[in-house]
């Protein structure tokens, strides 16, 4: 028998060494009333441990387990945000960059995560051919892609290119630019090559529904030539010397990527979340 001399318990199990109640020491044949150990107040762990110290063993493990846990979904959360960063179109502009006219002539779904920005000359024949290209890519991409384009005539290369930007930009003021841009590309061979361009500008105007009164009184007004030099310190400041010259997302389509097929590939990974190169 065993008995407990703080709160005199006994126990028939002469195996145990503390008692379960308090932890005394347990006393081994001492009767009742007898003396007691007097180190049989101190305290340790029984061979057995209870709830209570399970718990308290396994609690660092389990801080352990929740930290780790709590480390992944960070790390989950800021590689997600990264790939959304790395495909969306509104990342924080580079401020000394200029932005070019504002608002941009956007076509194509404004919400989509690439975009195709183009310098171009009305005048220029490789835009010209470009024209084709870049259409079929914009039906190829559908709401995955939207199109801004920028003014950047080519002066004196190109002696019509000026005027020619000034008749978009002026068809733009009722909300036709697109509308214009289209008919001077389409036509680009007969206008380049008349005297005048004025008269068949117009005409263009009245085709694509503009009131042509406005629209000859736009051609030289101030807002016109603001977005054309607007677009212009853009080009410059990105280093733009040549048309059509692109960006995918901001990055610039050069060599091979300047070609239709190097402009999808571009375009592809930008989708990917990758960055176009």
């Amino acid at each position: 028998m065993k008995r407990c001399p703080k709160c005199k318990r006994v126990y028939a199990d002469e195996s145990l060494t503390f008692c379960l109640d308090d932890g005394s020491r347990l006393i081994a044949g001492v009767a009742e009333g007898g003396s007691a150990d007097p180190n049989a107040t101190i305290r340790y762990p029984q061979d057995i441990p209870t709830s209570k110290t399970q718990m308290k063993r396994f609690l660092p493990f389990a801080i352990i387990a929740l930290a780790l846990i709590g480390a992944l979904v960070v790390v989950f959360v800021l590689l997600r945000s990264s790939q959304r960063s790395g495909t969306s179109n509104n990342a924080t502009p580079d401020p000394s960059i200029p932005a070019g006219a504002e608002p941009p002539h956007v076509r194509g779904n404004p919400n989509a995560p690439v975009t195709l920005e183009e310098f171009g000359d009305f005048q220029c024949p490789t835009c010209g051919t470009y024209y084709v290209e870049v259409k079929k890519i914009e039906n190829e991409f559908g709401d995955k892609l939207k199109v801004i384009f920028r003014e950047y005539p080519l002066l004196p290369m190109h002696e019509h290119a000026l005027m020619a930007a000034q008749a978009a930009e002026a068809a733009g003021l009722q909300n036709k630019f697109w509308e214009m841009h289209d008919k001077l590309y389409e036509n680009q061979k007969a206008w380049s090559e008349v005297k005048d361009v004025v008269p068949l500008f117009v005409d263009y105007a009245k085709q694509i529904g503009l009131d042509p009164d406005r629209f000859m009184r736009d051609l030289n007004d101030e807002v016109v030539a603001a977005r054309i030099f607007q677009d212009g310190k853009r080009a410059h400041a990105l280093g733009v010397d040549s048309t059509p010259t692109f960006f995918v997302n901001g990055s610039e389509a050069k060599g091979e990527s300047w070609k239709p097929d190097g402009l999808r590939a571009m375009i592809n990974q930008a989708l990917s979340g990758a960055n176009p190169k």
